[in-house]
């Protein structure tokens, strides 16, 4: 059996001049003549990020917090995976599998772990408590070391069935994800069900093909219309890292201005934020998530799970339902919302459905608080299953 080793991230003093160096001396392109944001990041937007990120961001202090939390790595599938390991505070926590997406890692978490690992601390209660396993996706951030082999969301989902059941000893776990950590959950919730107490989602990682709804429902056919306007005007990134990853990492490894501009364009795109990013997502909490792409040199890998995506089929496959008890939390800036009607063609057994009024597609960063009352709640009842 894999044995885990301690782990702690430490950026030196020689990679953060580095970085400050690069970012003095970014060259950006003139703002089109078009709305700001309207074609891609904001100009004006990144010149003012780029010289917090220079001169005032302080990485020692976010790199402090990140420690604070028991790290680990082990060696499965031909890598060191990482991951947070935070015990529970409670009479019997539940051992709960927490999954990140893109552009996320780890750090969306450093606010939720907490209220889902020491309850009372949050005014909940101790029965609620879960330990926390967060992994960082193989080839994201902490998860990743240059050759390394590449993962699609099935190989991720074996590798963390096999970190949760054979190197830790939960036999049978929960799992949570939003973007590809609801692929995550979904496949694992597929793939080994004995093992699932259940799975909960903020996002629902249904088939995006207009053609499956033609004999639509009025609410079947208003997510028609938002499906359609997805694929016409949000989905370039996903064609570019499915298609040509390589070609894209070159200018986003070598230029942290570029990198910025490609994550932070997502955070305001897909966040409840009223047009400013900030008002959804601290600017310390973004160039946090960012920077760990930076030091690590990931973002190439991390586009993996894209590439696999596109040259093979859905991760669930046609015609296959998710059986064990499912939660759903559906935020109103969530990237597409699909109506209960078409989830439950593929999730049978929907025992949470909850529609919120704040928050979007980082739920964990945006909604902390919410996110976690939603998990507690979904899986109270499961506990003695």
């Amino acid at each position: 059996m894999s044995q885990s080793l301690p782990f702690q991230f430490r950026v030196s003093e020689e990679n953060l001049a580095d970085l400050r160096e690069r970012l003095r001396r970014t060259r950006l392109p003139d703002e089109p003549p078009l709305e700001p944001w309207s074609t891609g990041t904001s100009i004006g937007y990144l010149r003012n990020l780029l010289a917090y990120w220079r001169d005032d961001f302080d990485w020692r202090a976010q790199e402090a917090k990140l420690a604070a939390f028991r790290q680990f790595t082990v060696p499965l599938a031909g890598i060191d995976l990482h991951y947070l390991h935070e015990e529970g505070r409670g009479p019997r926590p539940l051992p709960l599998l927490l999954s990140h997406g893109w552009p996320g890692s780890v750090w969306e978490f450093h606010r939720l772990v907490p209220m889902l690992t020491d309850p009372v601390r949050f005014g909940a209660d101790p029965a609620d408590s879960f330990t926390v396993v967060a992994p960082s996706l193989p080839g994201y951030t902490l998860s990743f070391k240059s050759g390394q082999p590449r993962f699609g969301v099935e190989e991720i989902a074996e590798v963390f069935a096999e970190l949760m059941t054979d190197v830790l000893g939960y036999a049978r776990f929960a799992a949570q994800g939003g973007d590809w950590g609801a692929f995550i959950a979904s496949r694992l919730a597929h793939q080994v069900p004995q093992r699932m107490i259940g799975i909960h989602l903020n996002l629902l990682p249904l088939r995006r093909d207009p053609a499956l709804l033609q004999q639509a429902t009025p609410a079947e056919a208003a997510f028609r219309e938002q499906l359609n306007h997805w694929l016409k005007e949000e989905v370039g990134y996903q064609w570019i890292q499915g298609t040509r990853p390589t070609t894209l990492a070159v200018g986003l490894t070598d230029s942290p201005a570029g990198l910025a501009a490609w994550i932070v364009e997502k955070f305001r795109a897909w966040s409840d934020n009223d047009g400013n990013p900030e008002r959804a997502i601290s600017r310390d909490d973004m160039l946090t998530n960012i920077s760990l792409y930076w030091f690590t040199g990931a973002i190439g890998s991390s586009f993996w799970p894209y590439y696999a995506r596109m040259h093979r089929p859905w991760p669930i496959p046609d015609g296959a339902t998710i059986d064990v008890p499912t939660g759903y939390a559906q935020f109103p800036r969530e990237i597409l919302r699909p109506p209960r009607s078409l989830a439950q063609r593929m999730f049978t057994n929907i025992q949470r459905w909850t529609e919120l009024d704040r928050g979007g597609h980082f739920a964990a960063l945006e909604q902390p608080e919410t996110l976690a009352h939603e998990i507690r709640e979904f899986f109270r009842p499961l506990r003695s299953a």
